[in-house]
Formats: C-alpha cells, structure tokens, sequence
C-alpha cells in the first residue's frame, strides 16, 4: 500500500469522515462514489483508466491482506478450522 506522507493525511481523513458523515456505505454508495470520481475527473486515456483501476485492485489486496485475513484467522480460533 503506498502509504502517504503524516502531513498529507489530516486533509484525507477529512475526506473519510465527511464520507462517513455523509452515510457512504460499501453496498453501492461507495461504488458510485468512485465510478462518478473517475467519470469526472480522470483524464481520458488507457493509462490513466488503468491507473485507477490498478489503484482499486490494490485497495482491495491490501483489505485482504491487513483487515480480512485476521478476521479470518480470529474466526478460525473462535469456530475451529474447516
């Protein structure tokens, strides 16, 4: 995950907390959020498309990565393995 610079992310997490303010909810909300982002203001070119999409597959590989799996590995103490 690239993470960003301390004094850059006061003004991101801004952003977090009015989307959150907002009730943008991961079942569609936050899809349209960053299909409309990207329709509006990502330069039209295939690079620049697939810059974005690779932002998201990333975002998604580092939710696996650092929320999902401990989840998964809790639930497995909690429940027993498969």
């Amino acid at each position: 995950m690239p993470y960003i610079k301390q004094n850059e992310r006061s003004a991101m997490n801004q952003i977090v907390d009015m989307m959150d303010d907002w009730g943008i909810q991961a079942d569609g909300d936050l899809n349209y959020v960053l299909f409309a982002y990207c329709k509006r203001y990502v330069k039209p070119s295939y690079n620049n498309y697939k810059n974005f999409c690779g932002e998201l597959r990333q975002c998604a590989t580092e939710i696996e990565r650092r929320i999902l799996a401990p989840y998964e590995d809790t639930k497995i103490i909690e429940n027993g393995d498969v």
